[in-house]
């Protein structure tokens, strides 16, 4: 996995015709969120159960969502704090880490993309529905996920005027 700017991923995938995954990284779970073909539109797609112990299996399910979904980078929700560095930050550098030095994941690029309040915003909108923790935590991560990646890509897309 390589890191990339924003906008340079994004340049990248006009010329390949690959779609992108946004990824909101927890400390038990990460939410997962795909583009459309034309990289306008995310979508909420599942969520991976994230463990220290299993992080060559996470890869394996990057790889196969690689392959299935014509995957060409991953944007990850990044809580930026310019003030200090926080420990959820923290924890996003080293899952990216740790799925780097599986090396399974070769050419794939990756970037950093603010994730302030994504998943508070998803809470609000789903407490009136009084639905299960767990039922809710799925949700909350999922769209948490599609709000970071809705993020970038209405960025870039009005940045390059595409």
């Amino acid at each position: 996995m390589k890191y990339v700017k924003p906008l340079s991923l994004f340049k990248d995938l006009l010329k390949s015709e690959e779609r992108l995954l946004g990824l909101d990284v927890g400390g038990k779970y990460i939410g997962l969120a795909v583009s459309d073909v034309h990289n306008k539109i995310a979508s909420p797609l599942s969520v991976l159960l994230r463990k220290k112990s299993n992080i060559d299996l996470m890869a394996d399910d990057f790889q196969s969502l690689i392959s299935e979904l014509s995957l060409g980078g991953f944007v990850v929700g990044f809580p930026f704090d310019r003030q200090r560095s926080s420990p959820d930050s923290v924890q996003v550098k080293l899952f990216i880490d740790e799925l780097c030095k599986t090396n399974k994941l070769q050419g794939i690029k990756y970037t950093y993309w603010d994730e302030c309040f994504t998943s508070k915003n998803v809470e609000l909108l789903l407490k009136p529905l009084n639905l299960h923790p767990v039922q809710a935590k799925t949700i909350v991560d999922k769209f948490a996920a599609v709000g970071i990646l809705q993020g970038y890509l209405d960025y870039v897309n009005k940045k390059l005027n595409v």
